[in-house]
């Protein structure tokens, strides 16, 4: 969806949200490869799911996942400290359940959540978004959905039955599965 007024922000090509988001993707692929039990029957890895959202709040179309949050107050800008943005990614991924939201400016939301389905009436709803792979769970599933809302640039997950990293935008998904990613820290 491309804008066509001459003063919006095209976030989805911003050279400093752009950076943002392969950040938060680097990290996310680095977790799946950190994680060496994914063969094992019944073991279940280390699960994500990152919205990164231009608007000010989500909470119209959003509710708080319980006491789920972002465990460290010093990791919640991506930008400023990739190690401890990693450290803070690998226990949620671990031990936490919902969405992290991440606003443009790079900031983590502390509260996870769970994001709410389109209303039918909804010019971005689901049936503008690709067809559900039979891979997705529910996860995947939001995370395709919620991409399609205008204020949403970009969603991230990371498949907890398999290691499988998938950028989600404006409905649309690219997916690469564990035994294709790669070691890559974005500098």
């Amino acid at each position: 969806m491309t804008s066509t007024d001459p003063l919006d922000i095209e976030y989805r090509s911003h050279e400093r949200v752009q950076e943002l988001i392969d950040r938060i993707r680097v990290c996310v692929e680095d977790v799946s490869l950190s994680f060496e039990r994914w063969e094992e029957p019944y073991v279940t890895g280390p699960g994500l799911y990152f919205a990164v959202v231009s608007g000010p709040t989500v909470g119209t179309h959003a509710d708080a996942m319980g006491n789920n949050r972002w465990p460290d107050a010093d990791s919640r800008d991506v930008l400023a400290d990739v190690d401890a943005f990693y450290e803070a990614t690998t226990e949620v991924a671990r031990t936490r359940d919902g969405a992290v939201v991440v606003s443009v400016d790079g900031v983590v939301q502390e509260q996870l959540v769970r994001f709410r389905s389109y209303s039918p009436d909804s010019a971005h709803s689901s049936e503008h978004c690709s067809q559900y792979a039979d891979w997705m769970g529910s996860r995947h599933m939001s995370a395709l959905d919620t991409s399609a809302r205008p204020d949403v640039v970009t969603t991230i997950t990371l498949s907890a039955e398999t290691g499988r990293v998938t950028v989600f935008e404006e409905g649309e998904y690219t997916t690469t599965p564990r035994e294709e990613l790669t070691r890559t820290w974005v500098d």
